[in-house]
């Protein structure tokens, strides 16, 4: 397959596609005696799996990381677990911080709210932020 055809399968662009080979995210494709890439089918299921472990949040590192523990013959089971609960932790302790901080921004519209605009100090553009 071309990598026009590569693209539109997999739902991506062309300059994506060289990006990732170039960072060695996809092997180097085969080329046609004109010198235009031309990729066999499993690599639509090799961008699947790049496309999923960005959708997880994975990076491209990480990611890269998993494929050359397949592409050296082993099943990366093991890892992709440890990616996924390092991800996990690092999503909750974001929420955790997110609910810190709608509760102290509720707190300052909540003394806000109940300001008199006629004791604020000329001085201060607004003394709750």
């Amino acid at each position: 397959m071309r990598i026009g055809e590569v693209a539109q399968a997999a739902g991506t662009s062309t300059k994506t596609l060289r990006f990732y080979e170039d960072v060695g995210l996809l092997p180097p494709a085969e080329r046609t005696q004109s010198g235009y890439r031309d990729y066999d089918a499993e690599v639509l299921g090799r961008l699947g799996f790049i496309h999923r472990g960005q959708a997880a949040g994975l990076t491209l590192a990480q990611i890269g990381q998993v494929l050359q523990i397949r592409d050296g013959g082993e099943a990366p089971c093991r890892d992709v677990t440890d990616l996924l609960e390092a991800r996990i932790e690092g999503i909750d302790r974001q929420i955790a911080e997110l609910q810190q901080l709608r509760t102290t921004i509720a707190e300052l519209r909540d003394d806000a709210a109940g300001a008199d605009p006629t004791t604020c100090p000329p001085g201060d553009v607004c003394h709750y932020l």
